[in-house]
């Protein structure tokens, strides 16, 4: 069972690493970030196509408006027509009538155009304003980034030195420094020891010289004085 317990152990520290890799708070950041500039791109390519409605139905306005102004002016001249005798009044009624009514038509066309107008020139002053928003936190969460970037590294070297630090000591590295000194020291104290030792045998040795060097001086002292005695006795007789 211990094995597989162990096993299981490993297995779950690697899940753990490598859900710590995925969950990188500097790479879901900067993912983040990728992901707003795809989405301001989007905007941006909306804002154009909702510009393009807004200019279209500008263009539509003042067609629908001078369309009807022209239907209006052309109704106004078959009328002077039939009054000065250029042309009969029932064809002059007729056309003039025709007329109004596509003035009629213009108008109503006016009208739906400058309401969609006034609606795409609504949406793209709020889209410019969101984008000019997104930018803006674009920009600033940007600069927050590559700040908090860079305090991740600072933070990630400071960490290890620490680690190392840490780990300096809790191998008993300091331990056995203090085992190393005080294996010299008792290195250092033996060989004094040896030397008082050889000190002491070679203090010994001198006395036993010391002592014979003075016993022979002794004899020859004697030696000297027996043949000066024989040779006083010897001229005594």
């Amino acid at each position: 069972m211990g094995i597989f317990k162990r096993l299981f152990k490993i297995g779950q520290a690697e899940a753990h690493s490598k859900i710590d890799k995925l969950e990188d708070p500097v790479k879901m950041t900067e993912q983040a970030i990728r992901d707003l500039k795809a989405d301001m791109s989007q905007s941006i390519h909306a804002l154009a196509e909702v510009k393009a409605l807004a200019i279209r139905s500008r263009k539509e306005v003042e067609s629908y408006k001078n369309q009807a102004s022209s239907y209006e002016h052309k109704a106004m001249q078959l009328v002077k027509r039939a009054e000065s005798g250029a042309l009969a009044e029932d064809e002059a009624n007729r056309l003039a009538i025709s007329a109004l009514d596509k003035k009629g038509q213009m108008e109503e066309s006016y009208k739906v155009a400058l309401a969609n107008q006034t609606k795409y020139d609504q949406s793209v002053a709020k889209l410019e304003s969101n984008i000019k928003k997104l930018k803006n936190n674009i920009s600033k969460w940007e600069n927050e980034a590559k700040m908090l970037k860079a305090r991740a590294k600072v933070s990630k070297a400071t960490k290890n030195v620490n680690k190392q630090l840490a780990n300096i000591d809790s191998s008993s590295t300091v331990a056995m420094l203090e085992r190393m000194k005080e294996k010299v020291d008792q290195e250092e104290a033996l060989a004094e020891s040896y030397g008082d030792i050889a000190h002491e045998n070679r203090s010994l040795e001198d006395e036993i010289d010391s002592a014979l060097e003075g016993s022979n001086t002794s004899g020859s002292d004697a030696l000297a004085a027996l043949k000066a005695k024989m040779n006083n006795k010897a001229i005594e007789e």
